[in-house]
Parts: C-alpha cells; structure tokens; sequence
C-alpha cells in the first residue's frame, strides 16, 4: 500500500478563532497573521492505495464549490478546485476513488465532493464509483445543525449524499466498506462524532497493532495543536476536547501511529513525541506523502 497527501485548495482564516483562549503573543509564534488576523491554513486529503484492495480517499478538503461572495468571506484562496488538480498530478482522477472516508460534515473537510461553482448550476457530487463514509453522529449533526455551528454545513449536501445509494453510515469502529483494514476513533470535543480513521499498521506480540497512520481531522488541525491546551474557538466543548485528546496522543504514542495533518500548511505527517515534562509534541516531520509505504 502507498500513501499520498493530495493538497485542495487553502485557506486563511483568524487566527484568534483557530486558536480559542490562547494569547495571540504565543500562537502568532506557530502562525504569523497577514494584515487581517488571518493565518494560512491547508485543507489536505489523504490518498491510499489499495487499502483493503481499493482506492480510498480520506476527506476532500473545502473544494471550490462557494460562490464568489462565500468564497471571499471564508478565506479560500483559489478558484479552482486545486483537489482534482493534485489527484492528478499523483495520478488519480476523482473516478478512480472506490472510497471516501469523512471525518465529519463541516464545509472545509467535506466542500471538495461537490463540483465547481457555476452560474445557475445546482449542486452535484463528483466521485461517482466511490462510497461515501460518515459517521451516524455527524450525519444526524448535518441534517439537524445547532444554530452555533449551522454555518459550517452546506445545504443539500446530505440529500445528495442519500441520493447517491453509496452512503455508508458508521456507528462503531469498523465499516463495511474497509473492514478491519481502518479503525475509526470517535471524538465529540469540535463536533458530535467525528471520526479519526486509522490505517491499522501491523500487529506485534499480544494482538496490538504497532505503527500505521491516523487521521486527526479537527482534533488536532496541526502541530500546534499537539500542545494539549490549544484548542480552537469553533470546538464546541474545549475542555472535552482537551481530555480526548489527551488520551488520543497516550494511545498514539504507545503504539506509535503517526499523525496526519489536514489544516499545518506546512507537515503532513509527523510521529508523536512526550518530553520530560508531559509535554506532547512532533518529530520525523514530512511536508509531503508521494507514493510513500505505510509507517511500520
């Protein structure tokens, strides 16, 4: 199985909101703002092939599926829809895809399904062969949103999704689309349910799976966020999220799975570290995933 980190298009966003409570005296260390308060930030997918003998993709990114108006406003950089673009520069076009696994429903992780924007165009989903895979927590969240967050979905997308009859709705740690071959963790700190998909690395002695990758979504968007404090403004429970966390980075260390990063412009994976304090953080950084074998 080979591995790569496909790019879709960036954001900026304030850099106040991406870091909840902390100082900006200490995030802007992490994360230089522009002249806005705005902080760039990447919105990149996970490829993997062949993965239980298919091509599976995990999230898609923010797309290009915003008007010109919504797209300004929420900081998207490009026009384009930059995730075709790097699926085939690695080869792959969104046909291709047998999968596609989502952390959850929130439009910078889930925009990339839809086509382009188009004058007077509706709405419609691209990746025709693939099944898409959410979580039933998010999936009840999107169809029924909080008013504090109803921002973060797109309308009509969930219809569009049970239109598609390829919709796999996923309540415990495996689907039937992967099997084994992916173990999903669950967190409700940022949103009810999301989903931290594992590649299950090998099994050592007692039946624990040793290495493998995992993708941490918005549990943690960055290396930044590693730091178990730093928590986002959008998260719905900080302190909920900051236990999570905590026992996801235990676990992760122990077993040594990798972390992948969907918002750090700048590492896609990286292995977790604790100093001597507690102190959780990064090493073995890796910008980018080109045709790279699993971590073992």
């Amino acid at each position: 199985m080979k591995l790569w980190s496909i790019l879709g298009n960036s954001q900026k966003l304030d850099g106040g909101a991406m870091f909840g409570n902390a100082p900006r005296a200490l995030w802007e260390r992490w994360a230089p703002p522009d002249e806005l308060n705005r902080i760039e930030l990447a919105c990149r997918a996970l490829l993997a092939t062949p993965l239980a003998g298919k091509t599976v993709l995990f999230e898609t990114g923010i797309g290009a599926f915003f008007e010109p108006k919504l797209r300004e406003r929420y900081g998207v950089q490009e026009d384009r829809h930059v995730l075709l673009e790097s699926l085939g520069e690695a080869g792959f076009g969104h046909e291709d895809i047998d999968v596609v696994v989502l952390s959850h429903l929130h439009f910078d992780h889930a925009g990339g399904l839809l086509a382009p924007w188009e004058e007077g165009e509706p709405p419609r989903l691209l990746f025709p062969n693939a099944t898409y895979v959410v979580s039933a927590a998010c999936w009840e969240r999107a169809r029924d949103p909080h008013p504090r967050d109803r921002a973060s979905f797109i309308p009509g997308l969930p219809d569009l999704l049970e239109g598609s009859g390829r919709l796999e709705i996923v309540d415990g740690a495996h689907c039937q689309a992967l099997g084994k071959a992916v173990r999903f963790h669950y967190s409700d700190g940022h949103t009810p349910g999301l989903m931290l998909a594992e590649i299950v690395g090998p099994e050592r002695a007692g039946g624990q799976s040793h290495g493998g990758v995992v993708f941490c979504a918005d549990l943690i968007p960055g290396r930044p966020w590693v730091h178990v404090p730093i928590t986002m403004g959008y998260d719905r429970n900080a302190e909920l999220l900051i236990d999570e966390k905590r026992e996801f980075l235990a676990d992760k260390l122990e077993r040594d799975v990798h972390l992948y990063f969907t918002h750090d412009p700048g590492c896609a994976l990286a292995r977790v570290t604790r100093d001597e304090r507690g102190r959780y953080g990064t090493a073995n950084e890796v910008a980018s995933l080109q045709a790279r074998a699993l971590p073992a």
